[in-house]
């Protein structure tokens, strides 16, 4: 049985896009090896990372090549529109080979077969899946090969989103509401940590009446009393207690799409200064929120939240979003746009971005975030949850 999750024109558009990107590189052929870009050029979707996989693509071949393993080909049958000449397996014994095989060596005789290996190739030199023997495999293979690093090259082309990957990401907004519910519902003193994680993984899963849910990019995010200035901690055996502050970023998926929200809350009566410090940054996200439209820069949007916590006496070094949407672990982000000074992309419609201005100082911290669509009329917040400092 088909599992196909967007209709064919939609993959067409995807592949013209990118072979259009691959010219103006004046490039031979790509091999893309991140698992969100071989979705989105393939419709491929497994979990199957672990080990090397890719698709090739050439501009003049009209299908992308899915390479991966032999026990995995029936998954690029069933997930993909690809024809069976377009899915080709590695036997096994290239993985953690005692034969000095790697699936490399495969990718590369795939290369030589559509009469690249002396030409130009793109590789995606940065993506998490993408080992320093991979890279040196196929340099072994194909020594007449010019390879350039095109690790965004597919990123930058799932910058804006079609109607269809939008709906999908305010599926997965429904999905984060939910999630951040159970998950403040479940934290009170004396709670195990463990226990609110599990009550907020339930409800990620089992997703709304009418759709459920998928496995996010990135785990909940939950630190929580004194480590709250540290913004990627998970939970622990520790029961919460009064006087905790907790951080909760999570993010409903739906189809590989994402997104994220994230809120604090306070065991027992919140201290001034987080209350505090929780409305400058709601008033520092409104203000950049409002700054939102077609035409602006990141730059021009992160400005607009620094001025406003200026007022308060108040500054931040890292960036406060960045543009995202489908993704596998270990990340939803699409490593493209950040906002953040310096960061000059202009903003179009239908790019989608996550805003997460974080203030943290040496004894607490605060969280409040929204994912945004680009709108011809400014910003749409995708999920609708409260926006300010909650208690348990």
């Amino acid at each position: 049985m088909s599992r196909y999750v967007f209709d064919e024109a939609e993959y067409d558009r995807r592949v013209s896009a990118t072979k259009q990107r691959v010219r103006e590189n004046g490039l031979d052929a790509i091999v893309v090896a991140d698992p969100a870009n071989m979705n989105y050029l393939t419709g491929y979707d497994g979990w199957s990372f672990y080990v090397h996989q890719a698709v090739v693509m050439t501009p003049e071949r009209d299908e992308p090549i899915w390479i991966g393993r032999s026990m995995d080909a029936d998954g690029a049958r069933a997930t993909t529109r690809l024809s069976e000449s377009s899915i080709r397996a590695y036997s096994d014994d290239h993985v953690h080979s005692p034969y000095d095989l790697h699936p490399m060596d495969y990718v590369a005789g795939v290369l030589e077969e559509l009469e690249v290996a002396d030409g130009r190739i793109g590789l995606e030199m940065d993506a998490a899946y993408f080992t320093a023997k991979s890279y040196t495999r196929l340099q072994r293979n194909l020594p007449e090969a010019e390879f350039e690093d095109t690790t965004l090259l597919v990123n930058w082309v799932r910058v804006k989103k079609s109607e269809a990957e939008l709906e999908y990401m305010r599926q997965a907004a429904r999905i984060s509401e939910n999630a951040m519910q159970a998950g403040l519902e479940a934290i009170e003193a004396g709670v195990p940590e463990y226990e609110a994680a599990a009550a907020i993984y339930d409800a990620l899963i089992t997703g709304t009446d009418d759709f459920g849910g998928d496995y996010p990019a990135i785990v909940p995010l939950m630190p929580s009393g004194d480590h709250t200035g540290t913004p990627h901690l998970t939970w622990t055996d520790r029961p919460f207690e009064e006087g905790d502050p907790v951080i909760i970023e999570l993010s409903g998926c739906r189809h590989r799409y994402h997104s994220p929200l994230a809120r604090t809350t306070f065991v027992g009566d919140p201290p001034a200064e987080l209350e505090r410090n929780a409305e400058i940054v709601v008033e520092g996200i409104e203000a950049a929120l409002d700054a939102v439209e077609p035409g602006v820069t990141c730059e021009d949007v992160e400005e607009a939240w620094r001025e406003t916590i200026a007022q308060y006496g108040l500054e931040k070094e890292d960036r406060i979003g960045y543009s995202m949407g489908l993704g596998y672990p270990p990340d939803w982000g699409e490593h493209t746009a950040s906002i953040r000074p310096g960061d000059e992309t202009v903003l179009e419609e239908d790019m989608t971005f996550h805003m997460i201005p974080g203030i943290w100082t040496a004894d607490i911290g605060v969280e409040i975030s929204e994912t945004f669509h680009v709108t011809k009329s400014g910003a749409e917040p995708l999920a609708e949850f409260p926006r300010r400092l909650f208690t348990a």
